[in-house]
């Protein structure tokens, strides 16, 4: 059996390569928009990044409520990692999507931000959350009063994530929806939708690795501070 370890770089090298074709792919390969409904019709490329990036910081955000729950119900150190591991995560690629965003905002709105938006303010909210998980993390003493204050924010956070999901549903403002070229069949040309799909597993890819190796070195970060408690104890018993 594969150590997890190499199985989580395996995965990592995989979708880092899944990703860089489908960047390319979509540079290159992907057709056109009609440039009269677009001010930067070729600025929509980034879409092949910038999707991909949501769709991963929501699962994120899932390891992070799995996490937070868990500590709740089980007082267990593997959902703890998981809270780790997903406020991490959610940071990562909720970073990812904030600013791969607003680049294509500035091209196609003449503004990288809107704050009428919803969805953009909500996904800018999500990441503040993880952001705040992570720098709270690092900054508090480790114990289960900080850690149930933590796991409270993370289950508020992942309340956004529906919300966030279905914000162009409910009030459209600037951010598209989940049409881009208009087809009868799927409203999506068959070209982006392959490359889409391909950046999603590509990503999705890269995202499991990333939990496997960090909840791999979180664990082993706890068993050695396990171990330097006991030497601890052992010198003071000396």
């Amino acid at each position: 059996m594969r150590h997890p370890r190499s199985v989580a770089i395996a995965c990592i090298a995989m979708g880092s390569i899944g990703v860089i074709i489908s960047a390319v792919l979509g540079i290159f390969l992907a057709p056109d928009v009609n440039p009269t409904q677009w001010r930067a019709p070729e600025a929509y490329r980034i879409i092949f990044l910038h999707v991909p990036f949501a769709w991963t910081s929501f699962l994120a955000f899932t390891v992070l409520f799995i996490g937070s729950l868990g500590w709740y119900l089980r007082r267990s150190e593997s959902s703890w990692r998981l809270v780790q591991t997903g406020s991490d995560l959610g940071l990562l690629f909720g970073f990812g999507v904030i600013t791969s965003g607003p680049i294509w905002g500035m091209a196609e709105w003449g503004v990288p931000w809107d704050w009428a938006d919803l969805r953009l303010n909500t996904f800018a909210l999500l990441t503040a959350v993880a952001l705040f998980i992570v720098m709270a993390r690092r900054s508090q003493f480790d114990d289960d009063t900080t850690r149930d204050t933590i796991a409270s924010v993370g289950l508020f956070g992942f309340m956004l994530v529906p919300i966030t999901a279905v914000a162009t549903t409910l009030y459209q403002k600037r951010h598209p929806g989940i049409v881009i070229v208009e087809s009868e069949n799927s409203g999506l040309d068959p070209v982006i939708r392959t490359i889409l799909l391909s950046g999603f597993i590509s990503m999705t890819f890269l995202f499991v690795g990333f939990v496997m190796l960090s909840n791999h070195l979180y664990a082993k970060e706890a068993d050695l501070e396990r171990e330097l408690k006991k030497l601890d104890l052992a010198e003071e018993v000396v």
